[in-house]
């Protein structure tokens, strides 16, 4: 089986210990690539490093954490998404997030970032990695708005009714370990067709046991789960994401 974590912050210092072991523990779990996503311009220039230390297995994209309402750092991960356009296989993570954010001005402001985002993602043909923290309905309502076409919903946490418009707009969705101890992530995969889940480890966090460090390799912990819950076998779910993966980001090497 060749999986992809299609959601992962490797670039976390939470790594800067054991990352090539982690990598090692990945690949051995049947892990083909791992998306790389950032939260800062620090995070996107630090995956770039990362792929080109670890060209066979890592994946880079580059995004702004949606708490971070800092209009003069998305202006600049713009012009350095817009010159490294050739690196890149998504943008990511953007979103938005009204857990965190809770003033109305605040809101507005996060918003007008991320539709700037959502706009970089059509003129350079990138897919977009979305967090939608307490905000599904909005989050989606915004990309179609805008006129999102390439889109990853990753860990949504709304229910299966605020999904449904996105999985018939071609979104995808992404599964995190977590889901083996989260009811709401267990109802969406139930109620999702397969033809729209992906795996994503969400790496450090999101993992099977909330006390542990998440790491790429528990991508099968949501693939197991996924099998479970769907009643097919972990192979099909494999070759399901696989296809799935083709059709959000175009061929991969190994993928």
């Amino acid at each position: 089986m060749r999986l992809l974590d299609a959601h992962a912050h490797l670039c976390d210092p939470a790594f800067d210990g054991d990352r090539d072991e982690v990598l090692a523990r990945a690949r051995a779990a049947g892990v083909a690539r791992v998306l790389v996503v950032g939260e800062t311009l620090h995070d996107a220039r630090r995956n770039l490093e990362l792929t080109r230390a670890h060209p066979e297995v890592l994946i880079p994209a580059a995004g702004l954490f949606p708490t971070r309402l800092d209009v003069q750092e998305a202006a600049a991960l713009t012009e350095w998404i817009r010159e490294h356009r050739a690196e890149l296989r998504a943008i990511g993570e953007v979103g938005l997030d009204h857990w965190k954010v809770q003033d109305e001005a605040g809101r507005e402001l996060q918003r007008s970032i991320f539709e700037g985002f959502i706009s970089l993602s059509a003129e350079l043909d990138l897919p977009l990695n979305v967090h939608s923290r307490s905000t599904g309905r909005e989050t989606i309502a915004l990309l179609f708005a805008r006129g999102a076409r390439r889109v990853l919903l990753h860990a949504f946490d709304g229910k299966v009714s605020s999904a449904a418009p996105a999985v018939e707009a071609g979104y995808f969705f992404s599964v995190p370990p977590s889901v083996v101890r989260s009811e709401q992530k267990r109802k969406l995969v139930r109620g999702l067709p397969l033809s729209c889940l992906l795996l994503e480890s969400d790496s450090p966090v999101l993992g099977p046991d909330p006390g542990e460090r998440n790491e790429p390799a528990n991508v099968l912990v949501s693939l197991r789960a996924i099998a479970e819950i769907k009643g097919v076998s972990p192979e099909e779910v494999a070759a399901v994401t696989e296809e799935n993966v083709r059709r959000l980001f175009g061929d991969l090497p190994d993928v």
